[in-house]
């Protein structure tokens, strides 16, 4: 007679009959099998185990043939969401074929049907019975981790199959094993193959019980050795013939320290304890490791810090172009250290696309300043530990990179650079920010304790410099402790200087060519740049620069003198990969150029609408952050607010879909200053006004009409610049940040500050 039962799947648990077993569930689909077996199949399931348990979903050809069904005792649903299940074992049945169920198609039934078990001689089962219970009362006597309570119970049990499952169900045998006596029907059959297995396990037990005897008699002779030492060593000290002198040389190293008394006592205590110990003790090493970092750190010793302005600007200018407010700020603090040699350093932080010196400047200003350099970074950086370092209770337990640092730099006043910091990792199982604060809070890195070092130790003297590419990533409770300094995108005026008065000479430099036969004019130089990089800063550029040069070698074009026209770079470099907007209008209306900020500098991000026949639906596509979708609302609210103005009918937007799209969709976008470009590309679509190429908008637009201060004017404009925008439509909100725009590119740039939409609509509709 065959059955349905639904099916649940254990992994690395097996269930016999006559046998209960308490889960615990967290996977979904198990918690709809036991509800599925409770509700329609009167608590009863089939159980089964797979072979395989490195497979995640096993086909339906691993699973077994045989299986138990068992009834659910119990379930409770517990307060963390999981299912607690008891389920009893109840018989061995043989599987038939696997079906979906027909209301969840992810839960397993089976057709299965009773085995018929074969008859026994009646001597030969009672002589295996007997046998049974003789091995397994000698094996949990000789084993001390099974319970006496169980011979009590198997010689109770005069059935065969209950009592081959019950010893299989204690016995500590492996897993596929324990899967063979599930399929093996055979009763007499498991029990022969028990005895086997009971009389291996006997055989473990005595081989343990005299390993554990050698390893006894063993430490009782360490022991003995160990108390002999001592006894030499107090001896020969009393002689006067002790010559390990390692003690005395490890408190000679802390007496030099000046330690403050807590930690004098500390760091005396474990050389007492190393003293103590025996050197092939695990300690020994622990101790003399901790000894070995806490009595190498700089305490004490500083770097003679240069405080010369002079030749710090001078240094700080010879290495970087530009870059003045950073310069500026160190100039100051080394002034005002002049006046106050107490005052603490600035935290400052370094925001800017990659490639603007971020990195080089950090180095430049510990070369200037006299103090060494060390990096730290900390993207994708997810266990604080990292940085505070392990307790000593773990074994190869180090220090954080803190301390790391500061033992490398010998000195306590370095200049530690900490690398895309907008990058760290925050989850739930950590937070490496509220480690960063203690790190660089002033008021409380003076006594910094490392896991591992378990002292405190001064800080404050440590010039701490952070870099990041966008300010949006830095977490809150660290920006406010931070003196953020933003460095822009290059002009490509300024890349050019850069490229005469930096990265050609140090080219040449490293390749030992002389620099007086290679010149490179500004137009080719305007042409490389153009043409051959697309960047915030100036990396490409170097490795372009670098990738002629070597060709210039390879190709034996080196003489006395040589001069890179811009004719033949592409024979250096290639066809060109970049290629500026053409200053015409586009040829279908709906289309316009937005300006954007990402890590990589400003750009142009163009903006497409259609309508089509509809019901008055919205779609916004281009993979947007909330805050630019809602802007893109708002536009659209204040265009449907003024269809009179805007000349549109009144049923217009009841009947049509409207389709906004940001090109460029495998880039993420995100903030207000889209709204301006927004409602424009939705009215020239409607009006059928065809928008210029070279005109770019950015500005945040109120449902008014307002159009209100955006951020990231600078790199917008460069990167409207660099794209062939001629004019550009802003808020007049923003008028102050066009004082930090170049000269040499407000010249070439129109830019209309603007209060209201409607201003531009009576221009450009």
């Amino acid at each position: 007679m065959q059955q349905k039962f639904p099916t649940m799947i254990l992994k690395g648990l097996i269930l016999l009959p006559n046998q209960e077993v308490k889960i615990e569930l967290n996977n979904e689909l198990s918690k709809s099998v036991t509800m599925l077996a409770n509700t329609e199949y009167n608590r009863h399931l089939l159980v089964i185990t797979p072979k395989n348990l490195v497979e995640e979903t096993p086909e339906v050809s691993d699973l077994p043939e045989v299986g138990v069904i068992g009834k659910i005792k119990s379930r409770i649903e517990l307060p963390n969401g999981n299912v607690r299940v008891t389920i009893k074992g109840l018989e061995r049945v043989r599987i038939l074929e696997f079906s979906n169920n027909i209301n969840n198609n992810d839960i397993l039934e089976a057709n299965v049907t009773k085995i018929d078990l074969p008859e026994f001689d009646e001597v030969e089962k009672k002589a295996n019975i007997k046998k049974l219970v003789e091995l397994v009362t000698e094996y949990v006597s000789a084993s001390s981790h099974i319970s006496n309570s169980i011979i009590n119970h198997i010689k109770t049990i005069d059935n065969l199959e209950r009592l081959t499952d019950s010893i299989c169900a204690f016995l500590p045998i492996s897993f596929n094993k324990k899967l063979e006596y599930i399929e093996e029907i055979n009763a007499l059959y498991r029990a022969k193959s028990l005895l086997k297995d009971i009389k291996i396990e006997l055989e473990v037990l005595k081989l343990e019980e005299e390993i554990e005897t050698e390893l006894a008699e063993s430490l009782e002779k360490n022991q003995k050795e160990f108390i002999l030492k001592e006894k030499v060593r107090i001896i020969e000290k009393e002689l006067g013939l002790d010559n390990s002198n390692s003690e005395n040389e490890y408190i000679n190293k802390l007496d030099k320290l000046n330690l403050n008394k807590s930690s004098h006592n500390k760091v005396l205590n474990e050389i007492k304890k190393l003293s103590y110990t025996s050197d092939i003790s695990p300690e020994n090493a622990m101790i003399k490791n901790y000894l070995d970092w806490i009595l190498n750190l700089p305490w004490n010793k500083s770097s003679f810090e240069n405080n010369n302005i002079e030749d710090i600007k001078e240094k700080l200018e010879k290495n970087h172009y530009g870059l003045h407010d950073v310069k500026d700020r160190i100039l100051e603090y080394v002034a005002l250290k002049n006046n106050n040699n107490d005052i603490k350093s600035p935290i400052i932080c370094l925001v800017g696309p990659p490639g603007v010196g971020k990195t080089s400047i950090a180095k430049s200003i510990a070369n200037a300043l006299n103090r060494k350099f060390y990096k730290i970074s900390v993207g994708g950086l997810n266990d604080s530990s990292e940085l505070i370092g392990h307790r000593r209770t773990y074994m190869g337990s180090i220090p954080g990179k803190i301390i790391q640092g500061l033992r490398k730099c010998e000195s306590k006043n370095p200049v530690f650079l900490i690398d895309e910091i907008d990058k760290i990792t925050i989850n739930h199982k950590d937070d490496p920010t509220g480690v960063l604060l203690d790190i660089l809070d002033k008021e409380q890195n003076n006594e910094f304790i490392d896991n591992y070092i378990e002292e405190p130790f001064d800080l404050s003297r440590v010039f701490f410099i952070l870099t990041a590419n966008s300010i949006d990533g830095i977490p809150s409770a660290l920006k406010d402790r931070l003196e953020i300094i933003e460095l822009s995108s290059y002009t490509d005026i300024e890349k050019i200087d850069i490229a005469n008065r930096y990265l050609i000479p140090k080219i040449l430099e490293e390749n030992k060519i002389d620099t007086k036969i290679i010149t490179m004019s500004d137009d080719m130089l305007a042409f490389l740049i153009e043409a051959y990089t697309k960047e915030a800063g100036v990396r490409e550029l170097y490795r372009a620069l670098e990738k002629v040069i070597r060709k210039l070698v390879v190709l034996g074009r080196i003489n006395d003198r040589t001069k890179i026209s811009k004719v033949r770079l592409k024979d250096y470099l290639g066809i060109p990969k970049y290629l500026k907007l053409e200053n015409k209008k586009h040829e279908y209306t709906g289309r316009v150029n937005g300006l954007g900020v990402t890590p990589f500098g400003g750009v142009v991000m163009p903006i497409e609408t259609c309508i089509f026949e509809g019901k008055g639906n919205f779609t916004i596509t281009g993979m947007l952050g909330k805050t630019m979708e809602e802007s893109t609302k708002v536009s659209l609210s204040y265009i449907k607010s003024n269809l009179k103005k805007f000349k549109i009918d009144d049923f217009f937007f009841n009947i049509k879909d409207l389709h906004i799209h940001f090109l460029e969709g495998a880039i993420k976008k995100d903030g207000p200053s889209s709204g301006l470009a927004v409602i424009t590309s939705i009215l020239s679509l409607i009006s059928g006004k065809k928008i210029p190429n070279n005109i770019a908008f950015t500005g945040e637009i109120s449902l008014n009409g307002e159009v209100l201060k955006v951020g990231g004017i600078k790199e917008k404009i460069i990167g409207a610049y660099k794209n062939n925008i001629k004019t550009i439509y802003m808020p007049l909100a923003n008028e102050l940040d066009l004082e930090e725009i170049p000269e040499e590119i407000k010249e070439k740039l129109e830019i209309k500050l603007i209060k209201n939409f409607i201003e531009i609509y009576d221009e450009l509709f």
